[in-house]
């Protein structure tokens, strides 16, 4: 599923068993008749499992991205 800043569904696909990896029931979403459209400037943020492509971002690998997870022993590093 797909959501929006909304908190609202745009795109749901059910029916894949939960032994499916993330990337093929990605790679169905956006390969079938009624496909994940991605509007024109936007992105979906993704779990670092992915890579990333057109319209779809992941984070860098062993990053912190929140707050609480930085003190001042151990402050940001690079614009990552």
């Amino acid at each position: 599923m797909a959501c929006g800043f909304d908190m609202k569904f745009h795109y749901v696909l059910a029916g894949w068993e939960g032994s499916a990896t993330d990337a093929t029931v990605l790679w169905s979403t956006l390969n079938r008749g009624d496909r994940l459209k991605v509007p024109d400037g936007k992105f979906y943020l993704l779990d670092a499992g992915y890579s990333n492509q057109p319209g779809f971002l992941t984070p860098y690998r062993g990053v912190r991205y929140h707050l609480k997870e930085f003190n001042i022993s151990c402050p940001p590093m690079n614009a990552e």
